[in-house]
Parts: structure tokens; C-alpha cells; sequence
């Protein structure tokens, strides 16, 4: 009775060692499932975000989080983020590929792995060539290049309607595509009434004279808009330095190298990349994350930092 008793005791012993690992094996096999789930949803956001389609087999297998430096390189995340870009900082598609020069710089400084300034700064020319029946702009260097904002075709496209040439939507332009203002026109008054006389007015001169962005004081260091028997030139001006963000600016180039050095730049730059993976801007609760994305993109310049921030925080793919 005693051995009988103590190999039914074994037995038992056996039993529940089987069904324990049986458990465990089931728990594990469920967690191996839920992970696959995981990796699989998050591949989905960021193959979207990225590239615009759908995750390959490739990405999908392991965490895809680890391959975001591997897709911040590719060609297709260029392509896709240098579109995003110009259709952020224009009011629309250009009527001509010529017209959308910040697409085709903004391309030339991720394929160049250059600082994201240089898209604002840089020595370039973005033009089509003479003779070039393409229509396709090529970006060339050039000594006195400011970004795309010297280009002929963005200068032309921006020009304004201001009665005496005063760029003003080029200020404006200006601002919110290196801070990320956003202005609304808030009047309709006759062409008299929106002179420089006319701005002056209680309605409009805090945008245009006292904020710190005061655009028509940004305007007086760009050149001037000048049309004689339909044909447009630009002209300098001659106004002197302007009192613009904490200093004395002189030119348009001292005005975008003062931009670029600014917080908001910083500020600009992360919120694009907010916008670009999520198709929103920033959330309170993801007011840490953002500081570590403006943190890691003034160390590094370049706009891929912003965004590999942003993509590869646990909160990205949950």
C-alpha cells in the first residue's frame, strides 16, 4: 500500500509538473502572438508615416522601430518627406515644377545629409537651366544663394500685391516657414487703406509694426518689388537696419541666419516632424518628448534627428 500510495503521489507530482509547463508554454506561445501583433501594428504606422504604403515582410518580422535610422536613409522617405515639406511651406502646388523650389532643395539637403538650415541658408540656386526643355529645376551653388528665398521663381511667386512693392507676403512666408507663425489677413479694405499709411491703423499695426515679427519691418530688409511695362524686377532697399528679435537686422540674409539660430526655429522643425508622423501637431502630454526633439535636433542640425525622435518613442506604435 505504501509504494502504491507513493507512485500515486509521483504521478500526481508528474501531472501537475505537465500541466504547469503546458500552462506556461500556452502563456508563452500567447505572449510570442501578442508581440507579432505588436511589431506587426507598428510596422503598419511607420511604413505609412515613412513611406506612404504598406510595410514589407521584411519589416514586418522583428521590431521595426530598430530599422527607423535604416528607413530615415532611404530614397523613399526622402522623397516623401521633401513633398510633405513644400506642401507645408507654400499655399499650394506651383503652377509650374520651377515654382516649387523648396521640394527640390529641401531633397538636395536630405540626399546631402546637410543641416536642415542649409534648406533656409545654404549657398544654392534652384532654377532650370537655360536650354533645358525639362522644366525641372536643378539646384547649382551659388555664392550669394540664400536657401531658396534668393530664388528668381520664389521670389516671384511671393511677390505680393503691396501698392509700392513692399514684399510683405514674402516676410510672412519668410516667418512661417522658419518659426511657424500663422498669420489671418483680417481685413478687406480697399487698396488705399492697406498702404504703408494705412497699416498703420489701430487693426493693423500690431502685426505689421509691433510684434516682434512685424512684417512690414521684416519686409524693409528684403528687396523691392518693381514693375515697369508689366515686366518685375527687385531692387534693394535702403531702409537700414531694423530692430527684429532681440537685435538690429540689416539684410535678408542677416534676417534668416538670425532665424535659424532662433528657438523657434527649433520649435518649427520638431512640430514639422509631429506633423509629418502623426498628421497633427504636438500634444501637452508630449510636451517631454518634444523637448528631447528639439534637445537632439540642436545637436545634430539635421532634421532626420527630430524625426527619428519622435518615431522611435514606445508611445509611437501604441
Amino acid at each position: 500500500m505504501n509504494f502504491l500510495r507513493h507512485s500515486r503521489w509521483l504521478a500526481g507530482i508528474v501531472a501537475v509538473g505537465a500541466a504547469a509547463l503546458a500552462l506556461r508554454s500556452s502563456k508563452a506561445k500567447a505572449a510570442d502572438e501578442d508581440l507579432t501583433e505588436v511589431h506587426e501594428r507598428c510596422a503598419l504606422r511607420l511604413s505609412i508615416a515613412m513611406y506612404g504604403e504598406s510595410p514589407s515582410a521584411e519589416m514586418m518580422s522583428g521590431d521595426p522601430q530598430t530599422k527607423i535610422d535604416e528607413m530615415i536613409a532611404s530614397p523613399k522617405f526622402i522623397e516623401r518627406f521633401a513633398r510633405f515639406t513644400n506642401s507645408q511651406f507654400n499655399n499650394g502646388p506651383g503652377m509650374t515644377a520651377a515654382q516649387d523650389v523648396t521640394y527640390y532643395l529641401a531633397k538636395y539637403v536630405l540626399e546631402k545629409g546637410e543641416p536642415w538650415k542649409q534648406l533656409f541658408v545654404g549657398p544654392y540656386d534652384v532654377a532650370v537651366a537655360e536650354g533645358d526643355k525639362s522644366g525641372i529645376p536643378r539646384v547649382t551653388p551659388k555664392a550669394d544663394g540664400l536657401g531658396y528665398f534668393r530664388t528668381d521663381a520664389w521670389m516671384r511667386r511671393y511677390a505680393g500685391n503691396e501698392p509700392a512693392g513692399i514684399r510683405l507676403s514674402a516676410a510672412y512666408h519668410i516667418l512661417n516657414n522658419v518659426t511657424g507663425l500663422e498669420l489671418v489677413a483680417s481685413t478687406n479694405a480697399p487698396e488705399a487703406d492697406v498702404s504703408a499709411t494705412g497699416r498703420q491703423a489701430e487693426a493693423c499695426r500690431g502685426c505689421h509694426f509691433e510684434s516682434w515679427y512685424g512684417l512690414d519691418r521684416v519686409a524693409k530688409v528684403l528687396s523691392l518689388k518693381v514693375t515697369k511695362a508689366d515686366v518685375v524686377s527687385f531692387q534693394p532697399q535702403a531702409n537700414g537696419p531694423q530692430p527684429l528679435l532681440d537685435t538690429q537686422v540689416s539684410d535678408d540674409k542677416q534676417l534668416l541666419e538670425t532665424l535659424v539660430a532662433s528657438d523657434s526655429f527649433k520649435f518649427r522643425t520638431c512640430r514639422l516632424a509631429f506633423q509629418f508622423l502623426y498628421g497633427r501637431v504636438e500634444n501637452k502630454c508630449e510636451a517631454q518628448l518634444f523637448d528631447r526633439c528639439m534637445t537632439n535636433f540642436a545637436q545634430t542640425g539635421a532634421v532626420q534627428s527630430a524625426i527619428a525622435t519622435v518615431a522611435k518613442d514606445g508611445s509611437f506604435c501604441q
